[in-house]
């Protein structure tokens, strides 16, 4: 069954970006770049579809259509693997066994010098996540996939060496393109930063599994380019559900998944942007570790 929605999406962002990066840059480059970095964080969270298993039967399909990495820096093939070992929901924010954590094993955090725990601090308060986060999350993922090809992981050193012709081709478009590199570079950034609002606070640590994951009651524009991912907990429980089903999935059984995840729950992204622009949510040593 084709999945008419995410299809048409699909085509909506690819036409966006293409203006953007020619029409919109030649009229005025900073629109140009912002409409740039909304069609890059909407297809960020396409790929994040993709690789679910969307939007047809046939995931070769899927996944060239997503093919040019709009965001140059993060290989479809490696954040498939990651992402999908984040969805073993038993090991939800294990500083070792969850790729997408964000926290650290407390021993290892009093092993590092002053100025990396005041960095890892900042970042930790949605400012901070904003401004030096896609450099702190670039650094340590691309830190832990040197040491694994270096050790000679095969999978990982694949998912990189696709990543070249899939990169290749967003060049080969900008060196005809309006937009100069340097601008498209920045608007990159941009979409990284605005990715890092969704990732923020969807896990917490919780002694239960099921306690761990968000619900953020938003139908805004950040939703939309997040793919109803704010209803994290819904998305982790059917993870094969398609973005556009999330929300009416959550509001028939309301109650039933604020009471799967002990009421971890934001009425809106304006809420979260009120109480933590300036201050941490969480502590980047987890709180609950060892494990008992």
């Amino acid at each position: 069954m084709l999945e008419w929605p995410t299809l048409a999406l699909m085509a909506a962002v690819y036409a966006l970006w293409a203006l953007a990066t020619t029409w919109a840059t030649a009229l005025w480059l900073p629109l140009g770049m912002v409409l740039a970095a909304l069609a890059i964080a909407q297809h960020s969270s396409l790929t994040h579809e993709v690789l679910h298993g969307h939007p047809t039967r046939y995931q070769t399909l899927n996944e060239a259509l997503v093919f040019p990495c709009l965001s140059l820096f993060v290989p479809y093939l490696r954040f498939r693997d990651t992402h999908l070992a984040h969805h073993r929901d038993p090991l939800l924010t294990d500083p070792y066994d969850d790729p997408e954590s964000n926290y650290l094993d407390p021993v290892v955090w009093q092993g590092l010098p002053r100025s990396m725990q005041v960095l890892l601090n900042f970042n930790n308060t949605l400012v901070g996540r904003l401004l030096v986060g896609p450099l702190v999350g670039q650094w340590s993922f691309m830190r832990v996939d040197w040491r694994a090809i270096r050790a000679g992981d095969r999978g990982v050193l694949r998912g990189w060496l696709w990543h070249i012709p899939a990169v290749a081709l967003v060049l080969l478009w900008l060196s005809f393109a309006a937009m100069p590199l340097w601008a498209y570079l920045i608007s990159t950034y941009l979409a990284l930063s605005i990715l890092k609002i969704r990732t923020f606070l969807e896990h917490r640590a919780h002694e239960k599994c099921s306690g761990r994951t968000v619900v953020i009651e938003d139908r805004g524009l950040l939703a939309l380019l997040f793919l109803n991912n704010n209803y994290h907990v819904v998305h982790h429980m059917h993870p094969k559900v398609a973005w556009y089903r999330l929300p009416v999935l959550f509001r028939r059984n309301r109650a039933h998944y604020l009471k799967r995840n002990d009421a971890y729950h934001y009425r809106s992204y304006g809420q979260i942007i009120r109480q933590y622009f300036w201050r941490a949510k969480d502590p980047v040593p987890h709180p609950l570790w060892p494990k008992r």
